[in-house]
């Protein structure tokens, strides 16, 4: 089942994403993922639309959107290959309110999620350098057709 998340779901939902930022980004010092912690925890709950993926009352992966832009979509590690992901994804792209497209930026040596964002209409729109991190990034955008 797909639904908004709850305040009780967020300790769930943080610890996928620093174990999903640890091994996606390993490249980025993982102090950094710390330190954002907790403006992050912020923003999932009261900023960003933030869906969660739940089997028998587990939080199992989420997907974070804001103004169109994928800010977070991470499943735990044991469970991807269910196609978790996959259901997030087609759940915003099903539920979009005011826009026909998503994007997300994604760094050029994350090559698990240039793969996953491809197979699922996902176009490499632009390439560009992330100054903070001095990483090169892309932006992949899906449009309705």
């Amino acid at each position: 089942m797909i639904r908004k998340i709850k305040e009780e779901d967020l300790t769930k939902v943080m610890t996928i994403w620093v174990k999903g930022n640890f091994k996606a980004n390993s490249f980025i010092e993982k102090d950094y993922w710390l330190e954002i912690y907790n403006q992050v925890k912020v923003d999932f709950l009261n900023q960003f639309k933030t869906y969660v993926y739940v089997e028998k009352d587990e939080v199992l992966g989420f997907i974070s959107v804001c103004d169109n832009e994928i800010k977070a979509i991470y499943v735990k590690e044991e469970n991807r290959g269910n196609e978790i992901g996959t259901k997030l994804l087609n759940y915003c792209k099903n539920t979009l309110e005011e826009s026909t497209e998503l994007f997300i930026k994604i760094f050029e040596k994350n090559m698990n999620g240039i793969v996953f964002f491809s197979n699922l209409q996902f176009k490499n729109t632009k390439v560009q350098l992330n100054e903070q991190f001095n990483e090169t990034e892309y932006v992949m955008t899906w449009k309705r057709e």
